[in-house]
């Protein structure tokens, strides 16, 4: 079985600090014991900064870092709030060894006033917002939450009428502007080692900025558990006789990353006729609100072929299975880094648009993009799957 450990090979001398100019002081670093980060983490972000929360606490041991998880999806309907609660990355962040303290209870109106009372009493001297979605709103948060700290944020150009975001700005000691310097062809993971070189003087070599996710013992074993339950062997114990496993994700937080599951019940059929694929088996991610949708679609169109996944205790869960198979299929959103993360072949579905959330592992990943700019995900056809599978 592979290593869940198995990481790129980074060391000290990956992540160096030079003294350059940079945009937080070295006195305000010296003199502070803890920094809060604010951003509006997805799971696929985190997979590439917790490269560089880990650079920056290798870099500055002394200064504990907490991360606040800014909800986008806030709301006062009690009814959104169990989804939003159970947010899989907070199951990440928790298990993160260089990270001390997580605000994740910013769901709602009411728990997100209360986090900045909490967040005000731990009195920060140094707080960053790192978030790109409405950045005079986070620059004013951070202040807020720091009154008398030093407080540094993204700030991207305004009209000289736009008065309310120049005066969210001026809240700010300094400011980075978070498309400054970005280049075509550049991975997530660049403009992720650029920020933090702007901001900390903090230099990251390629190497040490691929996805690695470290799997907890007991969730590799849920996962064994699991295979057995459905009738699969263990990766090193099936032979060619008996199938690949390839697991399937056709769900996205948007629909136009999304890719139909009629779609994914067309793949399976075209596979089954395949000579390389002969006696596969099929797993199906669905994010826990639309398991029950779910269900009854594939029995309907599907019964017995496919097997339905959800992360609904753990995040660790979704990894774990990753490890698991042959082949990962995946539209645009975390499992497709996650697949890097545990060193298991993709093919990526994307669209057209934002090129640098593609995979940073060119070697195991194979990018399948929508033809026009405008195109959804769903553009993209089985055939144009079936195509690239068949090489596997």
């Amino acid at each position: 079985m592979r290593s869940s450990t198995r990481r790129s090979k980074s060391t000290l001398s990956d992540n160096k600090k030079i003294m350059t100019v940079q945009l937080v002081p070295i006195a305000t670093l010296k003199k502070s014991d803890k920094i809060l980060f604010i951003a509006h983490l997805a799971l696929g972000d985190f997979t590439y900064l917790q490269n560089f929360f880990r650079a920056f606490s290798q870099a500055f041991p002394h200064i504990e870092i907490h991360i606040w998880v800014d909800e986008v999806r806030r709301t006062d309907n009690p009814a959104a709030w169990p989804y939003l609660k159970k947010y899989a990355l907070y199951d990440w962040l928790t298990e993160c060894p260089f990270v001390a303290r997580i605000y994740q209870q910013t769901y709602s109106p009411a728990l997100f006033q209360q986090s900045i009372v909490e967040a005000q009493q731990q009195g920060y001297l140094l707080v960053v917002s790192l978030s790109t979605l409405r950045p005079p709103m986070y620059a004013a948060l951070a202040r807020q939450i720091s009154p008398h700290g030093f407080v540094a944020g993204m700030k991207k150009p305004v009209g000289i009428l736009a008065f309310n975001q120049r005066r969210a700005y001026r809240q700010l000691d300094v400011a980075l502007d978070p498309d400054s310097g970005v280049r075509a062809g550049m991975h997530i993971s660049d403009v992720y080692a650029s920020w933090f070189q702007k901001l900390f003087g903090i230099v990251t070599m390629p190497s040490s900025r691929f996805p690695f996710v470290d799997i907890p013992a007991r969730w590799q074993q849920r996962a064994k558990d699991q295979l057995k339950e459905w009738g699969f062997k263990y990766h090193r114990q099936r032979s060619a006789i008996e199938g690949k496993l390839l697991f399937i994700n056709p769900y996205a937080k948007t629909k136009k990353r999304c890719w139909p599951l009629k779609r994914v019940v067309e793949l399976v059929a075209a596979l089954n006729k395949l000579e390389a694929w002969h006696g596969a088996h099929f797993i199906v991610n669905v994010v826990p609100e639309e398991m029950a949708k779910a269900k009854t679609f594939f029995e309907q169109h599907a019964p017995g072929k496919i097997r339905l996944f959800s992360a609904q205790e753990n995040f660790f869960q979704l990894p774990a299975i990753l490890l698991e198979c042959d082949l990962i299929v995946s539209v645009d959103t975390a499992v497709m880094h996650l697949a890097n993360a545990v060193h298991v072949p993709v093919v990526a579905l994307v669209r057209q648009k934002n090129p640098e959330w593609v995979p940073v592992d060119h070697e195991h990943s194979v990018v399948i993009t929508a033809a026009n700019r405008r195109d959804w995900v769903k553009a993209i056809t089985v055939t144009q799957v079936t195509a690239v599978l068949s090489l596997q």
